[in-house]
């Protein structure tokens, strides 16, 4: 076995890198493969691009032969990580950290391979290790490793106890926690390097020293910068929240649609971070984007690319295929679900379907129900001019009744007036 090439340098060149526990570390990841982990927390039954920087890491840990550990936290989410948080987080039943725990593991799978290769990834939950600690066992083991005066110091525990919020002892132990979740992995598969966001280095740093405390050892940590927009507020906030990796709470289409239009400010980063492109395949790519902006060449292949990661083949045709609607490809064989998802903010109305199966409601009648016209005669005289579609297909003919087959959907017909007036019609 050896090693593919050098994730240290892969990381730096994309501007990735924040932190390294040891100046030496790249020639500890270049000697031969290592294993690696990352945690999540699983606070919602999905990851969002909150997350990506961290997902997307462990997959060029594993490109480069290293092999990742994906720790999904059952044990450290029921606390909640302080770090980067000014109030503590509500507290989560066993039964509902352990539903989003295999939740986060299947969207994992996506980006990381689980085979059976010494390269292959490992998914693990801290919980199986924890939950048979007994509260004296654990102060009597780990509790008695850490200095509290060293534990002061950590920046997500001196910014909470100066906020007005404070800092409860459950989360205060937080960090006992993870720094034990080292400790098993170096035990149990050999885990020797841990990876995660710039505001994960006081809790990485504390993992090392418990390791070397209990057993001896030296390990590794790094971190990576998070993903800020110029004004620096966090990437992945879209107008209606978080933009999720479930495809239930994010459409692929609204996942697709949030990375084509990231301002050019913004879209560079989000490149180098997220795509698969070498070095020079990567930076041909940004001067030509640069070149000309309007093309939006490094939206399009971030859109592209991540899309296909997180919703698969098929998640991505369907965003293309409601991308190309709004430049007049005609519209069919989608879904209700897909087609809400294209027209949230469309003016919508109902019909009875009966009155559809009846052909009893005319493309005239429909334009004035939808809003499109505001009279009879609008709507003919839209028709005549050439400016009424249904589903993008131009109609001519005024006496035109809608049918089942005008269907876009299993209950949706898409009108249209003009080139961007758009409204749609439910038949329930």
């Amino acid at each position: 076995m050896s090693v593919n090439f050098d994730i240290i340098k892969e990381m730096t060149w994309r501007g990735l890198l924040n932190q390294t526990t040891d100046e030496k570390i790249d020639q500890f990841l270049t000697e031969k493969p290592r294993t690696v982990y990352t945690g999540f927390d699983p606070t919602a039954d999905s990851l969002h691009v909150g997350h990506l920087v961290a997902i997307m890491n462990l997959r060029r840990f594993q490109k480069a032969g290293h092999r990742p550990i994906a720790l999904v936290g059952g044990a450290t989410g029921m606390i909640g990580d302080p770090s980067g948080k000014s109030d503590e987080r509500k507290l989560q039943t066993i039964e509902q950290v352990q539903h989003n725990a295999e939740c986060i593991k299947k969207q994992l799978a996506r980006f990381v391979d689980f085979d059976e290769s010494a390269s292959g990834a490992l998914l693990v939950n801290n919980y199986d290790w924890m939950k048979d600690f007994s509260y004296l066992e654990f102060l009597r083991v780990i509790g008695k490793m850490f200095p509290v005066n060293v534990m002061l110091t950590k920046d997500s525990v001196k910014s909470r106890l100066e906020s007005d919020s404070g800092l409860s002892y459950t989360e205060f132990s937080y960090m006992l926690l993870q720094s034990y979740d080292f400790v098993h992995l170096r035990r149990a598969y050999g885990c020797e390097v841990q990876a995660g966001g710039s505001d994960q280095w006081g809790n990485i740093t504390a993992g090392i020293d418990l390791a070397r405390r209990m057993d001896g050892v030296q390990l590794y940590g790094l971190t990576s910068k998070l993903l800020l927009k110029s004004d620096g507020k966090k990437m992945g906030k879209s107008e209606s929240g978080a933009l999720w990796l479930d495809a239930e709470r994010t459409s692929p289409y609204q996942f697709y649609q949030y990375w084509v239009n990231v301002d050019d400010a913004d879209i560079e980063n989000a490149f180098r971070f997220f795509t698969d492109l070498n070095q020079d395949e990567a930076l041909a790519l940004i001067e030509q984007h640069k070149a000309n902006l309007g093309q939006r060449v490094l939206q399009k292949q971030v859109a592209k690319e991540l899309t296909l990661l997180a919703h698969g083949e098929k998640g991505l045709v369907a965003a293309e295929k409601a991308t190309a609607i709004f430049f007049g490809a005609e519209i069919d064989s989608l879904t209700d679900a897909e087609l809400t998802s294209v027209f949230a903010d469309v003016p919508s109305c109902e019909a009875s379907r009966e009155q559809l199966d009846h052909c009893e409601i005319s493309l005239i009648d429909a334009f004035v129900l939808a809003g499109l016209a505001k009279t009879r005669s609008d709507a003919r005289r839209a028709i005549q001019q050439g400016g009424a579609y249904v589903n993008n297909r131009k109609i001519t003919d005024v006496d035109m009744k809608l049918t089942s087959a005008s269907l876009a959907s299993e209950t949706v017909v898409v009108l249209r007036s003009g080139k961007k007036r758009y409204a749609l019609l439910k038949f329930v």
